[in-house]
């Protein structure tokens, strides 16, 4: 296999040039003998944007299963008999202790997510109260994963101050109906053209390790790039039990390095965050991790645990990388734990 130099290819993508089919695949099917050249490429372009900062994203689940879709790969769909807690919208107190301790841990992103196709009024009405409650009392961004979003509710979370909107592809247009047949690829297209409309930034990515091909997760980031995505979430699959995707089981922590790389290489520009699955398949490579990619969330996933927060900031002070402050500056204070 005749290699590319993986330097020349990131001067291309730090020119602001887009790999071809070639290159892409080439990153994604490296031998693993040369990854430690792969992500020395990717941190150049990590770093001219990004240099050593990394910053921290905080996540509650603020409604837990109840849901109608059946995306095969969730514990909270129709079609999942996973155990998980099931409830509504939690109560404001409780989403404000919840930023409380986004705060203290420095997070520049509170993020919370609800289960369910579409918030319906009544619980849409207290998503607008709490992120203005948030906003009013912290100096955290806000970002909400919410499902699917019509204009006008861009527009109302919009007016309420919300930050930025989650709403992740998942996957390649080619490849959706493998996982979910409630709701199409452009459903998700369109929810991300409405934020943006409302002036609103946007956060989408994918989940990998859902028995995608190589052609398929290049495909994500692409579209991802033409939609102008301001921060990519990258999800590893963790197999839940009783879900669809139980049995699948397919990556390693090299494969998730190369992703990783990849998507550095073609959004290089954009925050990219390792997110679910990032402890369970990445493991003892995990500082790796951070030469590609820039943020990580600290703490719990939506019915996965993640790694103790205390674990996440001595892993980044370890491997060299500074914290970033709510504002983008370096955080010079240390993190003082309760």
């Amino acid at each position: 296999m005749n290699l590319p130099d993986w330097n020349q290819l990131a001067q291309r993508s730090l020119a602001g040039e887009i790999l071809d089919r070639s290159q892409s695949l080439a990153v994604l099917q490296a031998p693993d003998e040369v990854l430690l050249e792969l992500l020395a490429a990717a941190y150049k372009v990590r770093r001219r944007y990004w240099g050593n900062r990394v910053r921290l994203h905080f996540l509650v689940n603020a409604q837990s299963g109840l849901c109608q879709e059946d995306c095969h790969y969730c514990s909270q769909s129709k079609i999942s008999t996973a155990e998980i807690e099931k409830y509504p919208f939690i109560a404001k107190e409780k989403l404000l202790n919840a930023a409380d301790r986004a705060a203290k841990l420095q997070a520049g992103t509170f993020c919370f997510a609800i289960s369910g196709r579409s918030p319906q009024e009544p619980v849409f009405a207290q998503i607008l109260d709490a992120v203005r409650g948030i906003k009013n009392k912290y100096n955290l961004k806000v970002c909400g994963s919410l499902g699917l979003l019509s204009e006008e509710q861009t527009r109302r979370l919009a007016a309420a101050g919300i930050d930025r909107i989650n709403h992740n592809l998942n996957t390649s247009e080619d490849y959706h109906s493998h996982i979910c047949t409630t709701h199409t690829f452009r459903d998700r297209v369109e929810t991300l053209q409405n934020v943006k409309a409302a002036g609103i930034s946007t956060c989408s990515g994918g989940i990998i390790g859902m028995k995608e091909s190589d052609e398929d997760i290049i495909e994500l980031a692409l579209s991802l790039r033409d939609l102008e995505v301001t921060s990519v979430p990258i999800n590893f699959l963790i197999p839940i039990l009783n879900t669809p995707f139980e049995n699948f089981s397919e990556l390693n922590p090299r494969r998730c390095l190369k992703i990783l790389c990849l998507f550095r290489f073609l959004l290089p520009t954009r925050e990219i965050r390792i997110a679910g699955g990032r402890e369970v398949h990445l493991r003892s490579l995990q500082p790796l991790g951070l030469y590609p990619a820039n943020s990580i969330f600290i703490g719990d996933y939506l019915t996965t645990a993640g790694q103790a927060a205390r674990a996440d900031l001595e892993m980044i002070r370890d491997a060299g990388f500074i914290l970033e402050a709510p504002d983008g500056s370096m955080l010079e204070e240390d993190i003082v734990f309760a």
